[in-house]
């Protein structure tokens, strides 16, 4: 009977200790498999290579793990996979574990969290993972248990079909449990930071800070981080506002 085959990528690179630290966890569950950008691609969202070509080196080979640099996006490698790394389909795919969290609209933006989105649609249980500590040396290992609660679970049972899961640490050794929680809404302020170059022309840092809409909403995955809970969101593939329909009735 073969193990399961855990397909793992991510936004910070290859070489991130995230992703180092999640191979780690979740081996004992399975083979892994690795398909990450050569370098960080944070912010990258469900983005792909459309008119650049794509190159892959393998970077290592052993018993139970392979690891793939692929020179596209987070999204670009967990297709690469699907379509021409995997030696068959994977049971699993997780995205992360991302250095910085994903937390309420900034899953939009996060390809941490379109790896989980781009399984969801090739109908694979996945799971981005991503924690509060932003240090490139950070310490993930207060996370153990929660990645390896997540894994088992959906080894077990899965998800229903469209839905994937959505995780957020906070930046603590240990927790004050998991929270089922919903997305959270709020926006961003003051998004760029003006600089001037040396020849006198003006440029800009993506910056700014976030403030969501209702802080003290208990439900949301913005309130549980904050106060110490792992959030566990589960996103769908179906945009649709159904509650929409009949306003719009008159147009048709």
């Amino acid at each position: 009977m073969e193990r399961p085959l855990i397909l793992i990528s991510n936004d910070d690179g290859y070489q991130a200790k995230g992703l180092a630290s999640l191979v780690d966890m979740v081996r004992k569950y399975g083979d892994v498999f690795v398909v990450a950008p050569d370098s960080a691609r944070s912010g990258a969202s469900m983005a792909i290579s459309a008119h650049t070509p794509v190159k892959n080196k393998l970077i290592r080979q052993e018993e139970g793990l392979t690891i793939w640099a692929c020179t596209g996006t987070p999204d670009d490698c967990v297709k690469m996979a699907f379509e021409i790394l995997l030696p068959r389909r994977p049971d699993l795919v997780l995205g992360g574990i991302n250095h910085g969290n994903n937390c309420a609209i900034n899953a939009h933006y996060s390809g941490t969290v379109s790896i989980a989105m781009e399984g969801c649609i090739k109908n694979v249980p996945s799971v981005a993972f991503s924690s509060g500590y932003m240090d490139s040396d950070a310490n993930f290992e207060g996370m153990r248990p929660v990645v390896e609660k997540v894994v088992e679970h959906l080894l077990e049972h899965g998800l229903p079909k469209g839905v994937c899961l959505n995780v957020n640490a906070p930046a603590l050794e240990q927790f004050r449990g998991i929270k089922i929680q919903k997305m959270g809404m709020g926006d961003w302020h003051e998004e760029w930071q003006e600089a001037t170059h040396p020849h006198q022309w003006k440029y800009y840092w993506i910056a700014g800070y976030y403030a969501p809409h209702e802080p003290e909403d208990t439900e949301t995955d913005t309130w549980a981080y904050e106060n110490g809970y792992v959030a566990i969101t589960p996103l769908q593939l179906d945009l649709t506002a159904y509650g929409a329909f009949e306003g719009l009735r008159s147009l048709e």
